[in-house]
């Protein structure tokens, strides 16, 4: 392992192919906005497909890769199961980087220039 300019060991090479297999999942914009919806509460799968406009077999795989990569965790209320994200650093990561990455297309979206309308007399 060696130090960084920081000061801080770089990670051994099996926590950084970890490191990319989860981010890899989330390069899914449908595993992505799944997360997102996690990051603001427990949900089942019914309404997780119902918010994110998936059919509910492929919201299931998505979950079910999440959830193998232990990004999600599950349990059982009676009939149904009961997603959610366990982590509060992952939750956290994906609240930052979605809040961020909204703001900036806001902020893009704000700053081009209007076009004028025919006839405005400008």
């Amino acid at each position: 392992m060696t130090k960084s300019a920081g000061g801080f060991d770089d990670p051994p090479a099996e926590v950084l192919a970890d490191a990319a297999a989860a981010f890899g999942l989330l390069a899914s914009s449908a595993r992505l906005h799944l997360m997102w919806a996690l990051s603001q509460g427990e949900s089942d799968v019914t309404h997780l497909a119902d918010r994110v406009g998936g059919a509910l077999p492929a919201v299931s795989q998505h979950l079910a890769k999440l959830r193998l990569a232990g990004l999600v965790r599950a349990r059982r209320e009676g009939r149904r199961q009961v997603y959610y994200i366990h982590d509060p650093d992952v939750e956290a990561l994906v609240r930052v980087m979605m809040g961020r990455l909204t703001a900036r297309s806001r902020h893009a979206v704000a700053s081009i220039p209007r076009m004028r309308s025919p006839g405005s007399g400008c």
